[in-house]
C-alpha cells in the first residue's frame, strides 16, 4: 500500500483509508461483528487511516474503532474524527466550551487521551472565517486534547477559506469522477500550502461501482433513500448530488471506460485508483459494509491506470455532469 504524508500532521498514512460512516448508521444495518471484521480486513490489507465522526450512529462508529484499537494495541493506525453535527447548525454553537465537551466524548469513545486529528464537520459556512474558532482549536492542541485539526467541507470555496489558515492540517472534501471542481480548484491550492486532502464519497455513494440500476431499492434507513432531496443534510453527500437517473446512466459509461483501462479491476477500484493517481490527495476514504469490500477497496491502492483514462473521465464529466454539478459545490 502506498503511503503519503497527511498534510501538516506529519503522519504517514495509506493512500486508501477507510471511511466508517457505514459502521455507524445511515447505510442500512451493519452488525457489530461485521463492523469489526471490516476494520480487521482493512488493516490486514495495508490500510492505516480510519476516518469517523461523533455523529455516526451517535458515537457507535467511534466506539467500535475504540474497541478495535483496544484489541490491537500495537496497530499503527491514524484515526481522524469529526465534531459539530450533533447540535443545531448555528455559528454560535462553535465555542471552546462546546469543543471541549465534544472532544471529551470522542476521546472516551475511542479510548485515547489525545486524538490524532479532529475535523470540524461541515459547519455553517461562516464558521470557516471566524478567528475565534481557530483560536479555540489552537487551545485544544495546546491542552493536549488533539494533536492536529482540520475541516470537512461541502464546497470548494469553504475549502479554500480553510486552506488559508496557518494551522489547518487537512481538508476533507467530496471528490470523485462525478465531482471534479475540487480537482481543478482545491487540490492545487492545498498542495501549495502543504495541507492534506482527505477524499470522501470517492465512489459517489456507490454509483461508481456500476452495480446500481433504476430499479435498485435502498433500505428505509439508508440515506440513499431518504436524502435524495437533501431533506436530512446536504444533498451533495448523497450520490455526490447527482440526480439518480443521470448518475446510473453516467455510471454505466464509467464502467465501460474502466473495463477498457483495467480489465482485471472493478469499476470501483478504477474510481479509487484514479483518485490515488493524484499526489495532492493524502488519503481516500471509501466505506465498506463487509470485509470483502474493505479488501477490494484496499487493492485499488496498487492499481495503475493508463494516462488516457483521466482524459476519458473528464470528457464524461463534461458531457454528462458539469453543467448540473460544477456550479453548486
Amino acid at each position: 500500500m502506498m503511503k503519503r504524508t497527511l498534510g501538516r500532521t506529519g503522519f504517514d498514512v495509506s493512500v486508501i483509508g477507510l471511511g466508517t460512516w457505514q459502521l455507524g448508521a445511515d447505510w442500512g444495518d451493519v452488525k457489530e461483528e461485521d463492523a469489526l471484521a471490516v476494520l480487521d480486513a482493512a488493516y490486514d490489507s495495508g490500510v492505516t487511516f480510519f476516518d469517523t465522526a461523533d455523529v455516526y450512529g451517535d458515537g457507535r462508529s467511534e466506539a467500535l474503532i475504540g474497541r478495535w484499537l483496544k484489541a490491537n494495541p500495537g496497530a499503527s493506525v491514524t484515526v481522524a474524527t469529526k465534531m459539530g453535527r450533533r447540535v443545531e447548525q448555528l455559528h454560535e454553537n462553535y465555542t471552546l466550551d462546546a469543543f471541549r465537551a465534544w472532544n471529551d466524548r470522542s476521546r472516551s469513545n475511542l479510548g485515547v487521551d489525545t486524538l490524532d486529528l479532529v475535523q470540524l464537520h461541515c459547519p455553517p459556512t461562516s464558521v470557516y472565517s471566524d478567528d475565534a474558532v481557530y483560536d479555540a482549536l489552537d487551545t485544544m492542541v495546546e491542552e493536549g486534547r488533539i494533536a492536529n485539526y482540520g475541516v470537512s467541507v461541502e464546497t470548494a470555496e469553504e475549502a479554500l477559506t480553510a486552506i488559508a489558515r496557518p494551522n489547518v492540517s487537512t481538508v476533507q472534501i467530496i471528490v470523485n469522477a462525478f465531482r471534479l471542481k475540487p480537482v481543478e480548484e482545491v487540490l492545487p491550492a492545498a498542495a501549495a500550502a502543504g495541507v492534506g486532502i482527505i477524499a470522501r464519497v470517492p465512489l459517489a455513494s456507490g454509483l461508481l461501482t456500476g452495480r446500481y440500476s433504476l430499479d435498485t431499492e435502498f433500505a428505509a434507513n439508508d440515506h440513499r433513500n431518504y436524502n435524495r432531496d437533501g431533506s436530512a443534510f446536504d444533498v451533495g453527500e448523497t450520490f455526490s448530488g447527482v440526480d439518480y437517473a443521470t448518475g446510473v446512466r453516467a455510471a454505466a459509461q464509467f464502467t465501460e471506460l474502466a473495463r477498457g483501462a483495467a480489465p482485471k479491476a472493478t469499476a470501483a477500484q478504477a474510481a479509487l485508483a484514479w483518485l490515488a493517481s493524484r499526489p495532492e490527495i493524502s488519503s481516500i476514504i471509501p466505506g465498506a459494509r463487509n470485509a470483502e469490500q474493505a479488501r477490494a477497496n484496499a487493492a485499488a491502492g496498487a492499481l495503475e491506470l493508463p494516462d488516457s483514462f483521466d482524459a476519458a473521465v473528464r470528457e464524461l464529466y463534461d458531457r454528462e455532469l458539469r453543467a448540473s454539478i460544477h456550479p453548486r459545490w
